[in-house]
């Protein structure tokens, strides 16, 4: 006898959140947890905004619209935290400082500004 097992996606049921995370019961009847440090925006939420939630995708996460965040069921199940970005100003200067202290082949700089203060081979003046 050759059965298929029907995969059924997990779904939130129903929310709410504590004063350190996010508790989900899901239609299957578990109910799971994380903490509100794996979501920076809501880490660095006020409460009031945290609170502020609705379940979205018929069960499929949540989101915050005060904070624009979302969470999946999936991503409260496989433990995925959200990645915190960069803001732009710090992603350029990271960027600047990372090309400027990046030697081509021969060792020497990549910035002509650069080659002057090391002094390195084809540095002119």
């Amino acid at each position: 006898m050759n059965t298929v097992a029907a995969r059924i996606e997990p779904r939130i049921q129903h929310a709410h959140v504590t004063k350190d995370e996010i508790v989900a019961r899901l239609a299957d009847g578990r109910v799971i947890s994380v903490p509100f440090a794996w979501s920076w925006r809501l880490l660095e939420a006020t409460p009031r905004q945290r609170e502020n939630f609705r379940l979205i995708g018929s069960g499929q996460g949540i989101h915050w619209r005060d904070v624009d965040e979302d969470v999946s069921v999936e991503g409260m199940l496989h433990g995925i935290p959200a990645r915190r970005l960069k803001s732009p100003k710090r992603l350029e200067s990271a960027e600047g400082a990372r090309d400027q202290a990046r030697p081509n082949k021969r060792g020497e700089s990549t910035r002509g500004r650069r080659r002057l203060q090391t002094g390195g081979r084809g540095a002119r003046g």
